[in-house]
């Protein structure tokens, strides 16, 4: 792949990892509620989801969800739905604990973030989009791929680190009770306004 059109394929992913999504809402959430390290293995997991779903999109996927609007339209239903919940647990985490089922303890895992990139109509929208403009034909589809990729790393993990980090730095400004309370209620609209995103 050229320099010039890798540099292009670097903008288009960059707008569309650095923008409000349910990921970095949920990366933002985290951060504050648990701070930046304890969040990696979340952007882990959304970064390794990522990438199991930029291939299955290279690799065919992609393809049965343009030839079959009906399962982008159960994609986006069942994206919305887990949305929603996502937004609920984060809305109603209790006091500098964002809720999960591990334990009032625990961070999200990063599995979880990982399930999350294959219903999230943004992230295959993202993918879809790379593979579709910036992939070659012939033998360079496939080294293609593999700058996409390489592309799709090196976005999600800066624009991830910049929304942990915003919310590390939440995290140490908040200091009572009810300004948490008031910044996961406020996390956890904004996340649950995502939903509008991907019925637009």
């Amino acid at each position: 792949m050229e320099l010039s059109l890798f540099l292009s394929m670097l903008g288009f992913l960059w707008v569309a990892a650095i923008t409000p999504g349910p990921n970095n809402m949920l990366l933002t959430a985290s951060g504050a509620n648990f701070g930046f390290v304890r969040t990696i293995p979340l952007m882990i997991g959304i970064m390794i989801g990522m990438q199991v779903m930029l291939l299955m999109v290279a690799f065919g996927v992609g393809g049965l969800i343009l030839l079959y609007p009906s399962l982008h339209l159960m994609l986006k239903i069942a994206g919305s739905l887990y949305l929603l919940w996502l937004a609920w647990k984060i809305a109603t985490a209790s006091y500098e604990k964002l809720e999960t089922d591990q334990g009032p303890d625990a961070p999200m895992p990063f599995w979880q973030g990982g399930v999350l990139q294959l219903i999230n109509p943004k992230a295959w929208l993202m993918a879809l989009g790379a593979v579709a403009s910036f992939s070659l034909a012939g033998d360079a589809y496939r080294h293609s791929i593999a700058a996409i990729s390489i592309g799709m790393f090196m976005v999600n993990l800066l624009s991830g680190a910049i929304w942990m980090g915003f919310g590390a730095m939440i995290g140490r400004i908040l200091r009572s009770r009810r300004a948490w309370k008031i910044f996961n209620l406020a996390m956890g609209l904004l996340t649950a306004a995502c939903v509008l995103l991907i019925w637009h």
